[in-house]
């Protein structure tokens, strides 16, 4: 997922997509007790048997005792592997994809392609240890689209901690040919409690409490403060990483996040321009390191911590550490293009308007991209293949989309929904704000498609079950959701809890909902329990095929599956809320 809880540049794409919206106010709906704790009352009229030929409950038989979710992802993470954006990975899965939707019986699958994206790059050959005074072997990980130190690279280490300019300018002349560790170390605390929950019933009553969205508009996050783009901690980021280039360092090493052999890991950084106001209009930006006019950049991984902490304590008592980096990779710029996979399951009576659901397939390198967004990649492939394994004839054409570049800005479904259904114009000689929504005075100016279009359904947020689905502050959607989750609330006599049944106000972000939603569309995201997937697998080299959770995949595309099938029936198509720009 290019994060729920989204990093800084994920957050400000996402925001810049969505206008504001009039919303309305969500009351509290009941949420039942598992199966267990609800014993028959005495005279409590039993539950009626379902009919075997309702398609909701073939759905439901179907998903849960025939499913090929697992299969499906482990050939997409454990075979395929890593799914970098244009790299040889991310080919190989539209591929795949592509012939297993055909090989389902979906029609018209293909790739369609987006961009210019840029270059697409793979890892060859990695290894890193410290080399004097004595032989450690590092956990570490080259960030994506690092160069190559070209070949076994062995050089003095080292440590920067400065804080501010004036202490950083005491390294001046001291960083040529050298291993520069880049940050202060951080302490590493115990863990006190799991990393790895589920929601309870605090957590979806607070969802189902959440306030209307309009009470927390969203905020110009390059404004201000020392966190936001122009604060000053970001500057000075911008000034260090400049200044290592201008000195002349061989290799960067920043510290991870997380601990306990869990790096999380992500693009390599290319110095930006130094600005004065660097959340004004039309401010130079750096490049990114996939463009094929990036500047070069030295090569630069991440370090667990435990490692970068002992080598950053050895050179301050007094030790001369050397490092011995070897990292060789591989750049592919025939095809700077990026590609969406699509197909479809076609409709009969109102076979011209469409119902979507889909995931993002791109991932980061350090893992197999299981949990990001294999899982939902997976189990949206599970729902069409359940839909067309039925036979059911849906009313409207099904149509599934796996993105890529959604890490890179949602960049793949942004583009698919602005050639496909439309995109804010901008007034002529106006430019869109740095980190807010559509310029003043945007226009909307939509295709054919636009109003043949009922909904979209995604999934992004890891592993854990669906719980029930951010309404994206539409509130007329509200009882037909409810509705459509009532199969999925827990009974005494099913096998395991569904679980699912919290509706939610709220807005959530950061991943390919947002792209139709910002331009008035149905687009929603699930709510998912949590499980491990910020303390462990969002973007980290733990995003991996055994933290998986098989039960909770084959519910997830279960209800996936139940919904776009009501969305392909419903008379009407689902309704829109109202959209205000500012």
């Amino acid at each position: 997922m290019m994060l729920r809880r989204y990093t800084a540049v994920v957050l400000l794409i996402a925001f810049s997509l969505s206008p504001t919206i009039v919303f309305g106010q969500q009351p509290t709906p009941t949420n039942s007790a598992p199966a267990a704790a609800q014993p028959q009352q005495s005279g409590q009229q039993p539950a009626p048997t379902p009919d075997p030929n309702d398609p909701i409950v073939r759905i439901k038989d179907e998903g849960m005792n025939r499913s090929q979710v697992m299969q499906t992802l482990s050939y997409l993470s454990d075979v395929i592997g890593p799914r970098l954006t244009a790299s040889p990975g991310m080919k190989r899965s539209n591929e795949w994809t592509r012939d297993q939707l055909t090989k389902w019986g979906l029609q018209n699958a293909h790739l369609e392609a987006w961009g210019p994206f840029g270059r697409g790059w793979s890892l060859k050959r990695f290894s890193a240890q410290v080399s004097e005074p004595l032989d450690i072997p590092l956990i570490a990980y080259p960030k994506a689209w690092s160069p190559s130190t070209e070949g076994p690279l062995t050089a003095e280490v080292v440590y920067i901690d400065a804080k501010n300019e004036a202490e950083l300018e005491k390294f001046r002349g001291e960083l040529k040919g050298k291993i520069v560790l880049t940050e202060p170390m951080r302490e590493v605390a115990a863990h006190f409690e799991a990393l790895g929950s589920r929601l309870n019933e605090k957590n979806l009553l607070a969802l189902a409490d959440a306030p209307d969205p309009r009470a927390n508009p969203p905020r110009n996050l390059g404004g201000g403060g020392g966190g936001g783009r122009g604060g000053g901690a970001f500057q000075f980021a911008v000034k260090k990483l400049q200044f290592f280039q201008q000195e002349g360092a061989a290799l960067l090493v920043d510290p991870s996040r997380g601990d306990g052999g869990t790096l999380f890991v992500q693009s390599a950084s290319v110095p930006a321009p130094i600005s004065s106001n660097p959340t004004a209009p039309n401010q130079p930006r750096a490049l990114p390191p996939y463009d094929k006019n990036a500047p070069k950049i030295a090569p630069q991984l991440v370090l667990a911590i435990e490692h970068y902490n002992r080598v950053a304590r050895m050179l301050l008592a007094g030790e001369k550490v050397k490092m011995t980096v070897d990292l060789a990779v591989e750049w592919q710029d025939a095809d700077l293009m990026g590609y969406n996979t699509v197909a479809e399951i076609p409709g009969t009576d109102l076979k011209d308007e469409i119902v979507m659901l889909g995931g993002h397939m791109d991932s980061w390198h350090a893992g197999t991209g299981a949990t990001d967004n294999g899982a939902g990649v997976s189990v949206a492939m599970e729902a069409v293949r359940i839909i067309q394994a039925l036979g059911l004839k849906p009313r409207r054409t099904i149509r599934i989309a796996l993105w890529t570049g959604e890490e890179q800005g949602l960049l793949g479904s942004r583009a698919y929904v602005a050639q496909h259904f439309g995109k804010f114009e901008a007034p002529a000689g106006t430019t869109a704000p740095a980190f807010g929504g559509p310029a003043p005075g945007s226009k909307l100016v939509t295709t054919p498609e636009y109003e043949k279009f009922a909904a979209y359904f995604n999934l992004d947020n890891g592993t854990g079950k669906i719980r029930g689905v951010y309404l994206q502050g539409n509130e007329a959607v509200r009882p037909i959701f409810r509705q459509w989750l009532m199969p999925f609330r827990d009974r005494p006599d099913d096998k395991q809890p569904w679980g699912a049944t919290t509706l939610s106000i709220s807005n959530t972000g950061g991943t390919d909902h947002l792209s139709f939603d910002g331009i008035g569309l149905p687009g929603f995201q699930f709510i998912q329990d949590e499980i491990e997937y910020d303390t462990r697998t969002h973007h980290s080299n733990q995003d991996v095929f055994d933290r998986i959770q098989g039960d909770d995949m084959k519910q997830a595309a279960t209800i996936m599956a139940a919904f776009v099938y009501n969305a392909a029936m419903r008379d009407e198509k689902l309704p829109r809320k109202p959209m205000v720009v500012r």
